[in-house]
């Protein structure tokens, strides 16, 4: 179920983007304001130095100027001492020698200071006094009048001086004094954005000479809040450093560069005046305003370029996933030849849709597997449904015979002695054989627990067999069957544990015996080179029911009997070929069954691997088995060890009822096969039981060995 909470893989993206790039974006413009900020003030701070230098050295050279012009005009205009002088005509002829910047020109005489001719009121400006100045011109700076004080104030012109030098007359005497007054700055008004900044012009004793504010002309700088900062630009400039600092002024910011020149009113050039060229920080940075519009321009641009580049990314990511989604989520739903989508252009998307691929296959191979398990597992309730009824009638059947022989005899229900015998032994081959069943119940408890284990050791396969055959001859004979048996001369070493071993066969034969009515059972033997590693063969071949191909892959489950309505009237738990599968694997081995198809005969084959001859005991290398004795009657089989064939005249004893023996012949007896080294030979038991045995040429048989 979806949480309402959760958010698309599409919106997600979007928002992902956006919040990773506005973000960015936004740093990236503070960061390029301040850099730009302080690179601006920099430049801002270096115009300003420069532009106070610029001053400095204008104001230098304007005093100069002044200073030659007066002395030019004082040491060219002659002024006549006896006859009367026309004030107009004096200063007329005075302005046309001097610069059209001066402001007014004066004419007075030097001792008794009286005004001879003015323009600049009837206060005397100049103060030039005996003695006269070594270079003739007297110069004093003028500070505008006082706030409450009378007196024309003229808030434009800056830094007003006046200059006095002496005038001759015809008789070539000072006896006059010429003062021009002229303002070396004049306050204008610069256009926003220019560093050349207002000048601020200010004595080395503090005095301000030159102040944008007219009021503070003529102040200290003592009566001014910042006057720590103007002390340090002072003791800067006084030490010859051309330099820029930031200024506070009230609730403004000022950036400043600054100079020194040599004080022009003064001889001792010791004294400095400090130059400044000032303007407001807003100023300085005044082209910071367009280049913070063109960043927002782009800011804005590039968060409407990041939207559009997320919309346009998001649908070309997210529809891979929706349509893997969509997919995942209907699957169920999907008929099997609709394949997962595909060709999304995006080889991790590709990738992904063949996992989901392949994926999807596992689970419907899974889902095939389930069912066929589902299938053999309701299978195996009914085989354990059918292995409970069939174990519980095999030990029920064996448990009432025991039951009725023992209450027979103890009951006292026997005519005579002979038939109590017969009740005990036969209730003690019953109990023999209820053992047997429930040790196979055992055996396949302990294959399922992991804990049956064996002991093997060099034996012969050869002489195993024998064996064998000679335990269930007896049943082959109360069947009627022939039992043809190829075992050939020679031993064959194997690595087996007997015990388990001899299990198997008496199984594999047993079962052959069982399932087989009429025909034969043949026992052969093979050596198998596979790999370049030799395996002993034993192959059990019968001519019984067989087997259908189709049910063979069963046989080896416990309890599995292939068709119970078949072999129901065969006894068996169906644990045999289980066991012996096991316990043959456990010795290294393996254990097959083939059959044509039903009424066709079985072939098992029991695989081991060959062992060096030298490994066997040497006991069993050297053996000579005698004369290999059957018997028959209610007595069953019985084998016994036989003289050898030098001592009996080559004949095999059978016993028949009270060990009759029979003699064998060579020639007598009819030869049904012709084999390599070996011959069968066909032994009567009866008119209606046969055994064919394989003997060598040469000799016969006596426990499986001859003598040539």
């Amino acid at each position: 179920m979806t949480n309402s909470r959760q958010s698309s893989f599409r919106r997600i993206l979007v928002t992902r983007i956006l919040l990773l790039f506005v973000p960015v974006l936004l740093v990236g413009e503070i960061v390029a304001l301040n850099k730009a900020r302080s690179s601006i003030l920099a430049t801002a701070r270096q115009n300003l130095t420069e532009s106070a230098i610029s001053k400095a050295e204008k104001t230098v050279d304007a005093i100069a100027l002044l200073k030659a012009h007066l002395l030019s005009v004082s040491k060219t205009t002659v002024i006549p001492s006896i006859l009367p002088l026309e004030e107009e005509e004096i200063l007329k002829q005075l302005r046309q020698q001097l610069p059209g910047s001066i402001e007014c020109v004066q004419l007075t005489e030097l001792l008794s200071q009286k005004i001879i001719a003015s323009d600049c009121g009837d206060e005397v400006i100049g103060d030039l006094k005996y003695p006269l100045p070594s270079d003739g011109i007297d110069v004093k700076a003028v500070f505008p009048p006082k706030s409450g004080m009378t007196g024309k104030r003229n808030r434009q012109n800056q830094l007003q001086l006046v200059l006095s030098a002496p005038v001759s007359d015809r008789r070539k005497n000072l006896v006059y004094s010429l003062s021009i007054k002229s303002a070396l700055y004049q306050k204008t008004t610069n256009r926003p954005g220019s560093l050349t900044g207002a000048m601020v012009v200010i004595a080395e004793d503090g005095t301000i000479l030159a102040h944008p504010l007219t009021g503070w002309v003529g102040t200290n700088i003592e009566q001014h809040p910042n006057a720590s900062q103007l002390k340090s630009i002072i003791k800067n400039a006084i030490a010859g450093r051309n330099d820029s600092i930031n200024l506070s002024f009230e609730d403004r910011e000022l950036v400043a560069g600054y100079t020194a020149i040599a004080n022009p009113l003064s001889q001792q050039h010791q004294q400095k005046w400090i130059i400044l060229a000032v303007t407001t920080v807003d100023n300085a940075l005044f082209g910071l305003e367009e280049i913070k519009l063109i960043l927002i321009v782009l800011t804005v641009g590039l968060i409407g370029a990041s939207l559009l580049a997320s919309l346009y990314l998001a649908p070309y990511l997210a529809s891979p996933v929706e349509e893997l989604r969509d997919y995942a989520l209907n699957i169920h739903s999907h008929h099997a030849a609709q394949p997962v989508p595909r060709n999304f252009k995006i080889k991790e998307f590709d990738q992904l849709a063949q996992a989901l691929d392949q994926m999807v296959q596992r689970l419907k191979a899974g889902a095939e597997e389930l069912e066929t398990a589902w299938k053999e597992a309701k299978s195996a309730n009914q085989v354990k449904s059918q292995f409970l009824a069939t174990t519980s009638h095999e030990l029920r059947n064996p448990l009432n015979i025991i039951i009725n022989c023992i209450r027979l005899v103890a009951d006292g229900l026997c005519d005579d002695r002979d038939e109590e015998v017969e009740f005990l032994k036969r209730a003690d081959e019953t109990a023999i054989h209820l053992l047997g069943i429930i040790n196979d119940l055992l055996d396949i408890s302990k294959i399922e627990a992991g804990k049956l284990s064996v002991v093997t050791a060099p034996l012969d396969l050869r002489q195993l067999l024998l064996e064998v055959i000679n335990l269930q001859s007896v049943n082959v004979q109360q069947k009627g069957l022939q039992l043809k048996c190829e075992l050939g001369t020679e031993p064959i070493p194997i690595n087996a544990d007997a015990a388990k071993l001899k299990q198997v066969l008496i199984n594999v034969i047993g079962n052959a015996t069982k399932f087989t009515d009429a025909g034969s059972i043949t026992i052969s033997t093979e050596i198998e080179y596979i790999n370049g590693k030799s395996q002993a063969v034993a192959i059990v071949k019968d001519t019984g029911i067989g087997i259908d191909p189709a049910q063979q892959h069963k046989l080896f489950r416990p309890f599995v009997m292939v068709n119970g309505t078949t072999t129901r009237q065969y006894e068996g738990t169906g644990l045999g070929l289980a066991i012996s599968r096991n316990l043959i694997e456990l010795m290294g081995g393996t254990i097959t069954l083939e059959s044509v198809g039903l009424h066709q005969g079985t072939t098992v084959k029991i695989t081991l691997p060959l062992i060096d001859i030298s490994l066997l005991p040497i006991s069993n290398k050297q053996r000579n088995a005698g004369d290999l004795g059957f018997s028959s009657g209610n007595d069953g089989v019985k084998v016994s060890r036989q003289p050898s064939p030098q001592e009996s005249g080559r004949t095999v004893a059978v016993g028949i009822n009270k060990s009759e023996k029979v003699g064998v012949d060579k020639k007598n007896s009819a030869k049904l096969q012709q084999l390599p080294g070996k011959e069968i030979y066909q032994i009567s038991l009866s008119p209606q039981q046969t055994i064919l045995l394989s003997l060598p040429k040469g000799g016969v048989y006596a426990n499986g060995t001859s003598q040539r």
